[in-house]
Formats: structure tokens, C-alpha cells, sequence
């Protein structure tokens, strides 16, 4: 008698059990893949975001709420803009401990015919700038001329094409990378496009802040301490001594997308850990009823000459079947129901997020796969040990 086959007979037998048990593991995978996909997600934004902060301290205008603007654009893509003097750059530069300092200017466009798309627009002094000239150079290594732009991933518009702000015309030099950050909503140019943009969204009457000279106003002082100093010391000498200043240190800046990611990721973990537990429970439970169920059946193929290994096999094969499906099933589901997560994460919860590379989702199903293939086996071990040691004469006894 052939007993090779006999596990997946027995599978597609008992349809409804069989299936009950895919399903458990199903939703075990689904839960593995898709809460760490979206928590390695989560995690990649904010090391984007920090890695592409590039300042120590950030000074914006006092009247500006600078903690809640800056962050709110350097994470949500949030537009804004507000204006200081010049001036406070030079006092800035006073302060002891300071490397490297630089300003940047921020403009909103509008959606109306005189733009092209909404956009935030951060103009960049490129002789002094180490915080996003970086970035650009590694798509665009020439220095950005008056009129050129470079726009972030999430802008509609292409390399070499044409696009508007207050009725100028721009030309787009490079499209950054998706940062899963507020970079992927802006558009950056140099101080010279940046003060005609200003210009002109003055005399188009929608930048009552600009005032009538571009020249000397700033919106924000990026700053980048000597090794060995404390930003907040920098921090406090600046809010000390410059009046109607801000001063942040960009950690703080970014510590409130980095409490939040924290905060989800936990909770995530948590219910995986859950999910996981209750459901080893009830395929332990499960599989322990069986016992009952199948003890003729295993009797049975006592007498006809399978071994006690043989049926001991033959469960944990079962089993093993189950959970490769529920495994393979799972990752589908897991990969179908992280896209509308990840929408959530970036539209409803406003916090970066980067998708992870390809290699990182390979060895994220990996796992998840090796660990479902695994677990319906383990969950049967000890049935499939007492089975084993069924009386087959006793059982069949019984039976009669």
C-alpha cells in the first residue's frame, strides 16, 4: 500500500478543516509581512529624514511657530513661509562653536494660473549650503542657474520641461528621489530664481510678508556645529542673544515623527506578538482534537503495515502543506494590504515614510515565509508523536 500520498488525500479529504488551518496561518503571515513592512517603512523615512536634515540647529523667525513650521514641512511636506532680516545671520555667526551656517528662503506657489502646481519653494545658497545641495548633486552635479529648478519626486513634471511659479518660467534641471519626506513635495532653486520668484509673487499680491526687497530678508538659518559641541548649547547662546529669533536643534525637531513612529511601531509589534500567540494556541488546540478524530484512521494504517515513523511523518507533512500554503497566501494578502496602510501612514498620519528596497522586502517575506512554514509542523509535533504511539488493536477493540 502506498502511504506517500496519502497526506495530501487527507488534506483535500477534510476541505473545511484544511482550509480553517490555512486561513490561521494566512492571517499569522499576513500579520508578520505587513506590520513589518510598514514599520521598516516608517523607520527608513525617519532615517531619511534625519540623515537629509543635515543641520544641527535651525533658526527660523520668532513670530513663526519654527518647531511646528519647519517640522511640519521637513516631515509633511506642509507649506509655509515667513521671513526675518538679514542681518541676524551675521549675528548668528558670532556665536562660538558654529562650523558651517547658511540661509534658505521658502515661498509657497499657489494652484491658480499663475503656477504651475502647488509647491513648497526653498531657495538655497549653493556656496554655503550643506544641508540639500548634497542631495541635488548626486542627480545634478552643475550649479544651478537663475531660472533652473529641482523638483522632488512627488511634483508633476519632467526633467527638461518648463514649469511656472507667479507667472515665471522655470526650467526643471532634475527630480530628486522619493525621500519619503517633505522634500518629495518641494521645489529648490538658488538665491538668485528664489528673490525673482519673491519679486514677483509681491507684485502678483499674494507675499504680504517679503516686504519690497528680497535682499534683506531670510526665512531660516541652517547651522552645523564643530565636532565636540553641544547643539543645545548653540541653541541657547542663539535664543539668548539674537532677538526675535527661534533657535531648534533639528533632533528636536524631528523628535515628535520619531515618538509617533515609535508609538506605532510598538503597537504593531505588539499585536503581531498576539496574533501569533493566540494563534499557535488554536492550531495547538486543533491539532490535539484530531487525535481523537483520527485514532482508527491511524490504527488502521497500523495493520497495514505503516510504521510508527511513517504516520509520524505523515501528519508533520500535512501540516508543513498547510502552512506553505497559508505562508504563500499570506504574503499575497500581506503585499495587497500594505498599500492602502501605507497611503494611511503618508496621506491621514502625516509621518515619512520610505518604501523599503527590494532586497529589504525579500528578506522581510523570507522570514515571514520560513516562519509560516514552521509553525504549523511545531503546532503538530506532540499530536503527531501520540499518534504514532496509537494501539492499533486496542483502538480497532474499541472501535467495534
Amino acid at each position: 500500500m502506498k502511504f506517500k500520498k496519502l497526506a495530501f488525500r487527507n488534506i483535500i479529504r477534510n476541505k473545511a478543516r484544511s482550509m480553517a488551518l490555512v486561513l490561521i496561518v494566512l492571517f499569522m503571515t499576513l500579520m508578520m509581512f505587513g506590520g513589518s513592512f510598514a514599520v521598516s517603512g516608517m523607520s527608513r523615512g525617519l532615517e531619511s529624514l534625519e540623515a537629509r536634515m543635515g543641520a544641527d540647529v535651525i533658526v527660523a523667525p520668532a513670530k513663526a511657530a519654527s518647531k511646528v513650521d519647519i517640522e511640519e514641512m521637513l516631515t509633511q511636506g506642509k507649506q509655509s513661509y515667513f521671513y526675518m532680516d538679514r542681518s541676524v545671520m551675521d549675528e548668528i555667526a558670532k556665536i562660538d562653536g558654529i562650523e558651517k551656517i547658511s540661509g534658505q528662503y521658502y515661498l509657497v506657489s499657489l494652484s491658480a494660473g499663475c503656477c504651475s502646481v502647488p509647491a513648497q519653494i526653498i531657495g538655497i545658497d549653493e556656496p554655503t549650503d550643506f544641508t540639500v545641495s548634497p542631495w541635488i548633486r548626486q542627480s545634478y552635479g552643475t550649479p544651478l542657474e537663475t531660472f533652473d529648478v529641482v523638483i522632488g519626486s512627488d511634483i508633476n513634471g519632467a526633467v527638461g520641461s518648463t514649469i511656472t511659479f507667479y507667472d515665471v518660467d522655470c526650467r526643471v534641471v532634475s527630480k530628486l528621489e522619493k525621500t519619503g519626506t517633505g522634500m518629495d513635495t518641494s521645489v529648490y532653486c538658488n538665491t538668485e530664481t528664489i528673490k525673482k520668484l519673491i519679486e514677483a509673487s509681491v507684485r502678483n499680491g499674494t507675499n504680504l510678508l517679503a516686504g519690497n526687497d528680497p535682499d534683506n530678508i531670510i526665512s531660516a538659518v541652517y547651522i552645523k556645529v564643530k565636532d565636540g559641541v553641544n547643539p543645545d548649547d548653540v541653541k541657547n547662546e542663539i535664543n539668548l542673544h539674537v532677538r526675535q529669533v527661534n533657535a531648534e536643534s533639528a533632533k528636536d525637531m524631528i523628535s515628535g515623527a520619531g515618538d509617533s513612529i515609535s508609538g506605532i511601531a510598538a503597537v504593531v509589534r505588539v499585536l503581531i506578538i498576539i496574533v501569533w500567540i493566540l494563534s499557535m494556541v488554536i492550531l495547538v488546540i486543533t491539532f490535539t482534537m484530531l487525535i481523537n478524530e483520527r485514532k482508527k484512521e491511524f490504527a488502521v494504517l497500523r495493520t497495514a503495515g505503516a510504521s510508527r515513523k511513517m504516520l509520524s511523518g505523515m501528519m508533520l507533512k500535512e501540516a508543513f502543506i498547510i502552512s506553505a500554503a497559508g505562508g504563500i497566501l499570506g504574503l499575497i494578502a500581506g503585499g495587497i494590504a500594505v498599500l492602502p496602510v501605507i497611503s494611511l501612514i503618508e496621506e491621514k498620519m502625516s509621518l515619512p515614510y520610505l518604501t523599503p528596497s527590494a532586497p529589504e522586502i525579500m528578506i522581510l517575506a523570507a522570514v515571514s515565509l520560513g516562519i509560516a512554514f514552521v509553525v504549523g509542523p511545531l503546532a503538530s509535533a506532540y499530536s503527531a508523536y501520540r499518534l504514532s504511539r496509537v494501539d492499533a488493536g486496542r483502538v480497532l477493540k474499541e472501535g467495534n
